[in-house]
């Protein structure tokens, strides 16, 4: 396993650092020494006492930030796959079936970028950005939302050089958080064909290949275009920075970051003493 990636310490919050503090024991003046060791960090927010205290509440409210809450998910989530043989995958409405994948799962967490990685999409879609945008050389304007994928491709018509790789990331982001956090509300809300037709666009698939694609379940196309997207950011970034790095490695990894995802979702993130996130608009 790698050694833990920096990027913590500029999330948490003060009381984030005391509940942190209280579990492990220290002092608020050795915790706050301790803020930008980010392996320490790590090691912190996997043990059972700071597990307990932020999940194990109940219904009681636990005053720390949405990204200490999901960090602690995510390091639960490698335990958890440490001592289990297969997750169970959506095979339709309300059926699972058990996919025996947790070898790879444990690899793609076994890298201290992926896990901040994942840490920080949680917590970037607690507040969702919306708003208008102007098109053409008229006063018409569009809306859009982050959580409405459709609309935030078409930012990609009126969006600049250097604003496309930004565009890009976020839809690759949009496509992962949906079908890792809200699965079951993607597949039943499955995309038109004329939707389908224009993201396809948007992630730049050759023509030829988009027919196929058209058909695919929700949950595979999302799979399709949140790879593209991430892919796009990349190409067309003119700064490769070790962040964009690390969406390249989570587009060739798509797939098992949605698994984790999904894990999460099921046993951490939903009836655990809150709703953390605004759910997309059908």
């Amino acid at each position: 396993m790698d050694v833990a990636a920096p990027g913590y310490a500029e999330y948490l919050t003060a009381a984030d650092l005391r509940l942190l503090s209280s579990a492990a024991g220290l002092s608020d003046r050795a915790m706050a020494a301790l803020a930008d060791d980010a392996d320490f960090l790590e090691r912190l927010l996997a043990s059972p006492q700071v597990f307990e205290a932020v999940f194990g509440a109940g219904d009681e409210m636990v005053l720390v930030s949405p990204f200490l809450a999901f960090g602690v998910a995510v390091q639960r989530a490698v335990a958890d796959l440490a001592a289990m043989d297969y997750l169970p995958e959506r095979s339709g409405p309300r059926q699972r079936i058990p996919v025996f994948d947790t070898p790879q799962l444990r690899d793609f967490l076994g890298s201290a970028q992926r896990r901040l990685f994942l840490t920080e999409l949680l917590a970037s879609f607690t507040r969702v950005a919306s708003g208008r945008y102007r098109v053409g050389g008229r006063a018409r304007t569009r809306r859009f939302s982050e959580l409405d994928p459709v609309r935030m491709a078409g930012l990609l018509e009126v969006a600049t050089a250097q604003t496309r790789p930004g565009i890009y990331r976020r839809l690759g982001d949009v496509s992962l958080f949906l079908a890792g956090v809200f699965p079951d509300y993607s597949a039943a809300h499955a995309l038109g064909p004329l939707d389908v037709s224009r993201l396809l666009r948007s992630a730049r698939v050759p023509a030829g290949e988009r027919d196929e694609l058209a058909a695919a379940p929700a949950l595979d196309l999302l799979e399709y275009l949140g790879t593209r997207w991430y892919r796009a950011a990349l190409a067309t970034a003119p700064v490769r920075t070790a962040r964009l790095d690390v969406v390249g490695e989570v587009a060739g990894r798509f797939h098992q970051a949605r698994r984790v995802l999904n894990h999460l979702a099921d046993r951490y993130l939903f009836g655990s003493g809150g709703q953390w996130f605004p759910r997309p608009a059908p």
